[in-house]
C-alpha cells in the first residue's frame, strides 16, 4: 500500500513516497540516488530505539555502509549548538557534495539536519525519512529548513529542498497519542486553508484515523502533501501563494516561543490553536460565517485536541508580551505583520490591514480563558 507525490520542481524535482513497509525498502529507495555505497544518518534519541536498527539493516542488506549521529529529542535540539555539532561531524565524516544525508525524524530533525545539508560545502543532498505524522505531512516537504533563535522560531534558514521523501505510516504506530494529534492539527490546517472537501472528510474519518486505520491515514498523508506540494510548486520560496500554509501559525508560533519552545506546548498544538483563533478573528472582522469558527473548534474538540489557551499549562505572557511576540514572526514585511484569515473554511488569503483593536481584544479574551 503506498501512494507517490511528485514535487515537480525542475532539475531539483524528487518524489514523496507514501506508505507502509518503507523503511524495511529504503535501501532499494535510496540505493538509486547514491555516488558511493555509503550514507550518513542523523537522528534522536527516541526515535534511534525504535527504529535505527532497522533502517541500519534495511541499508545494510543493500549494500549500503552507514554512520549515525543521535541528538537529543524535543524543539530544544533545533538550535545553533546543535546545527554546529552536525555540521562538524558530518565534515569529520568526510561528506562530500554529492553524497546523501538522511534526517531521520521528526519536524525538529528534518528543519535542523535539512539546515545543516544547506550550509554544508554550500549544499549537500539529503533524504527526509520523517517518522512524525507532522513531518510527514509537511514540515518534510517543500525545502523549508532551519533553526529556533531567543527572538522566535524558524528565524534562521535555508531553502533547501530533499532529493527523496521516504513517509513510512508503519512508524505512525509508536507515537504517543498527544505527539499523533500534535501532527493532526497541520493535516487539519490543510482542510481549512484550501480543501473544505478535505475537512469535511476529516470530520467523518478523523476519530478511526487517529486510532490506527492505515488506509485513512495514507490518505491524509496523501491529500496533504498533495496540496502542499502544489503550492510549493507554483511558490518555492514563499513570495505569495506559499504563505497560506501559515494558516494558524502567527498565532501558534508566538505561544511557542511564549512556552520556551518546549513540551508545554508541541508545534502542531499551537497550530491548532492558532488555527481556532484565526477563524474567530475571521468571524470577527465578519470576513467569514459566524458558524465556521465553531466548526473548526467542533472538530478540534471531537478530537481532543489542543484548542483554547487555557488548555496550556501553566501561565502566558501579558498580551503586549504575546502581541511583541508575534511582531517577531518571520512573516513580517515591512514592519507589518500578516495574517492567514479564511473567507470560509477552505477559502484563505493573506491580510496586512488586521485592526489592532480587534487582534487586542481577541487575544485578551483567549487569555482570560475565552470559551
Amino acid at each position: 500500500m503506498s501512494e507517490t507525490v511528485h514535487v515537480a520542481l525542475g532539475d531539483r524535482a524528487y518524489d514523496v513516497r507514501i506508505g507502509t513497509g518503507l523503511i524495511a525498502a529504503v535501501g532499494s529507495e535510496i540505493e538509486p540516488l547514491l555516488r558511493r555505497p555509503k550514507v550518513w544518518i542523523v537522528t534522536e534519541r527516541k526515535v534511534a530505539g525504535l527504529h535505527l536498527a532497522a533502517l541500519e539493516k534495511s541499508l545494510e542488506a543493500a549494500g549500503i555502509a552507514t554512520a549515525a549521529l543521535v541528538l537529543p529529542p524535543g524543539e530544544t535540539t533545533k538550535s545553533w549548538p546543535h546545527l554546529i555539532e552536525v555540521v562538524e561531524w558530518l565534515l569529520a565524516e568526510k561528506v562530500e557534495r554529492r553524497d546523501v544525508v538522511i534526517a531521520f525524524g521528526g519536524g525538529v530533525i528534518g528543519d535542523l539536519v535539512g539546515f545543516a545539508a544547506a550550509i554544508l560545502r554550500r549544499g549537500v543532498r539529503f533524504v527526509q525519512l520523517p517518522t512524525s505524522l507532522l513531518a510527514q505531512v509537511d514540515s518534510s516537504v517543500g525545502g523549508k529548513t532551519g533553526i529556533n533563535s531567543t527572538h522566535g522560531k524558524n528565524l534562521v534558514g535555508a531553502f533547501h529542498q530533499p532529493s527523496l521523501v521516504l513517509a513510512d505510516i508503519d512508524v505512525l504506530a509508536t507515537l504517543d497519542p498527544r505527539d499523533f494529534l500534535a501532527g493532526y492539527g497541520e493535516v487539519v490546517k490543510y482542510g481549512l486553508l484550501g480543501d473544505a472537501a478535505f475537512f469535511a472528510w476529516l470530520e467523518q474519518n478523523g476519530p478511526a484515523l487517529a486510532t490506527g486505520d492505515r488506509a485513512l491515514q495514507v490518505e491524509a498523508v496523501r491529500r496533504s502533501v498533495q496540496m502542499k506540494a502544489d503550492i510549493v510548486v507554483r511558490d518555492e520560496t514563499e513570495q505569495g501563494e506559499r504563505a497560506l500554509l501559515n494558516l494558524g501559525h502567527t498565532f501558534g508560533h508566538a505561544l511557542e516561543a511564549a512556552t520556551g519552545f518546549g513540551n508545554r506546548l508541541l508545534h502542531g498544538e499551537g497550530v491548532a490553536i492558532g488555527c481556532a483563533l484565526a477563524f474567530a478573528l475571521s468571524a470577527r472582522l465578519g470576513l467569514c460565517a459566524q458558524e465556521d469558527p465553531s466548526r473548526v473548534r467542533a472538530h478540534l474538540a471531537k478530537m481532543k485536541m489542543k484548542r483554547d489557551l487555557s488548555d496550556i499549562e501553566g501561565d502566558l505572557p501579558d498580551l503586549n508580551a504575546l502581541i511583541g511576540l508575534m511582531a517577531q514572526d518571520k512573516k513580517v514585511v515591512d514592519g507589518q505583520l500578516r495574517f492567514i484569515l479564511a473567507r470560509a473554511i477552505g477559502d484563505a488569503f493573506v491580510a496586512t490591514d488586521v485592526p489592532s483593536d480587534t487582534l487586542r481584544g481577541l487575544l485578551a479574551e483567549a487569555l482570560r480563558g475565552w470559551r
